[in-house]
This record gives C-alpha cells, structure tokens and sequence, in this order.
C-alpha cells in the first residue's frame, strides 16, 4: 500500500491541511462575541445541553471586544511563530444573533491581514436563510478568505441526543450541511465519543454517517484523492522555506472529541450518581483508531481528543495531558500500521 505523506501522521491532520494549502503552520484564535444559545435562553430550553459548562465550550477564549481579543491572540505568538492564524468563533451558537451584528463581527476578522480565515461554531438550527445569505455575501467579498461553519452535532443517535438536550433531529443537520454546501461553505462536525449509553458499533455508526455525508460533496466538487502540491521538503525538513503550495477549494472536516465531565454541568450529576463511566485512556485510543480507519482520507481531522479545562475538569483526568495522549495515539497507530481510511 503506498502511503499518503500527511507529514508524519497516520491521518489527515488540520496542521497538514494548513502547511499543505498555505505553506506554513497556521493557528486557531478563540473568541467569544457574547453569543447565547437557543438551549439556554428559554427559546428551546435555559439548561443548555447536558454536558456544556457555563462558558459554553468557550472556556479558553477572551472575553473583550473582537479586535482587542484579535490583538490579545496575536500577542501570544512570537514574530517567528507564525504569520497565519484562523478566527475561531467558539462560545455558545455563533449564528445566533442580529445579522447586522454578525456581519460586523466576521467582517472585524476577515479584514484583518493576518487572518486568513474564519470558523464559526453553531447549531444546524440556527443557520436560516439571512444568515446563508450573509455568509454567501462575505464569502464572495472576502474571496481570498475562507469561512467555515462548526457543527455539533455529537451524535446521530436520537435517543442519545434527546439526554444530552440537543434539541434538534438529525434531518436538521442534514438540511443545514446541505445549504452550506449549495454555497460552498465547508463543514466541520463534532463528534463526542463516549456519550453515556452508546456502544463502541453506536460511535462508528455516527463517524460512518458523517464521512459518507463528507463524501458525497468531496465527489460533487470533484475532489480527488489527497495529492500533496509539490512541497520541496516538507514532511523531511519542517523548516523549509523554499516550498511551493496551493490554495484548496474545498474543504471538510471531523472533530473527535472525548466526552468531558465538567464541574456544574447536568453530566456532572449525573457521573456523581454512578449513572455511567468515562472511557479509559487506552479504551479511548483504541476506539479512535476504529473511528479514523472509518473516515475517508479526503477529510481533515481537526481533533482527536480535547481540551478539558483542567479547573472544572472532573473526568477523566487522564485526558488533562493532552500531549501524552497524542503521544499514545501516534505511537500505537504505528505499532498497527492503522491509518485514516484503511477499513
């Protein structure tokens, strides 16, 4: 079998997408615009969903203007780091709002010269047509840009989403990834494994439906399979300079995330009463593994694990080094010769 060169990874990583398609290594900012949620602000529910902490999967972004948060990002990074970064729109449901509002907002980002791009988390029920309209507007204005859209949908399961409170069917997600696509605008799916109640086969069933859906638009937009731009050392020598790149069209996504118990969430209670367990490190691992194997090669992996913040971290601590579990997921795809795809 001849193996694709994902940069030393037995997948398809977002950092070889990036150094792929611009040349060098690109970073993700988290900002949090001071959004709600539909699940929190009485519209469908004021509990939020079952596993999501006060700050609304926002836990690591500031909270100050956009163009301070920006500034405050870019600060972190020293000149040599990197000239490329992404604006995250993390907190809550990043559609949910004025659309005079939002267009201020993601025009603040894309204006801005080191960002190359923008994604934005939210709910597929939370995408209606002024908000289409108001992406496919920006989308053509900032042409040398891009703009993704971050969808959680968890897990395909309805049982499962009816405990975690996710408050939307499944057909919801369907028709939001297939509007996004009629403007070819990518989509980013989160997957929590390790919800309670669902089996390892439950998990595949999910990360199978959405690749098969990923699929389906790769082949519309004609998308073959990955082929590196001819890059003059990468993969060898990361400090290259003397590389040639290419911009990609079209682009979709996975997140895998590891089911996290955060202090004052619904999912705390609920662990603390012995309702289910969390998955152990090497469980986890191995069910990743399955999961890539699963995922067509086409698809960019934006996250294996997680990042749990570690003073509301209940379970599994484990999860706390993230490193180290990279680490174990790296070195035991080599033991397996396992890689994104191979099913």
């Amino acid at each position: 079998m001849t193996h694709i060169d994902w940069l030393g990874k037995p997948y398809y990583s977002l950092d070889a997408y990036f150094k792929y398609t611009y040349g060098e290594k690109c970073y993700k900012l988290a900002v949090d615009a001071g959004f709600t949620c539909p699940n929190r602000d009485g519209s469908l529910d004021a509990r939020g969903c079952v596993f999501c902490s006060a700050g609304g999967s926002g836990d690591f972004a500031d909270k100050y203007n956009i163009n301070s948060q920006i500034e405050a990002g870019l600060a972190r990074f020293d000149k040599m780091a990197g000239k490329k970064f992404v604006i995250y729109f993390q907190a809550y449901t990043n559609t949910y709002g004025n659309v005079d509002y939002l267009r201020s907002i993601y025009t603040e980002a894309l204006e801005q010269e080191q960002i190359i791009g923008i994604s934005i988390a939210t709910r597929p029920d939370c995408l209606g047509d002024e908000v289409i309209a108001l992406l496919e507007e920006l989308k053509k204005e900032f042409s040398d840009k891009f703009i993704w859209i971050e969808l959680g949908l968890q897990t395909i399961h309805e049982k499962t989403a009816e405990y975690i409170r996710r408050k939307y069917p499944l057909s919801v997600y369907e028709a939001a990834v297939q509007r996004l696509n009629k403007i070819n605008i990518p989509v980013i799916t989160h997957i929590i494994l390790g919800l309670p109640g669902e089996t390892e086969e439950m998990m595949l069933e999910t990360v199978k439906y959405v690749s098969d859906l990923s699929v389906k638009q790769l082949n519309k937009m004609a998308i073959g399979a990955f082929q590196p731009p001819d890059v003059h050392g990468y993969g060898t020598d990361s400090k290259t300079k003397n590389i040639t790149y290419k911009k990609s069209n079209f682009m979709c996504g996975i997140k895998l995330q590891l089911l996290h118990v955060l202090s004052g969430t619904d999912l705390a209670c609920d662990y603390a009463e012995g309702s289910f367990r969390v998955l152990e490190q090497e469980e986890y691992i191995d069910l990743v593994i399955r999961c890539l194997q699963n995922i067509d090669e086409r698809i960019v992996i934006h996250r294996v694990t997680g990042d749990g913040p570690k003073k509301i971290l209940i379970a599994p601590k484990w999860s706390g080094n993230k490193k180290a579990v990279l680490n174990a997921l790296h070195k035991r795809m080599k033991e397996l010769n396992a890689r994104q795809g191979t099913v």
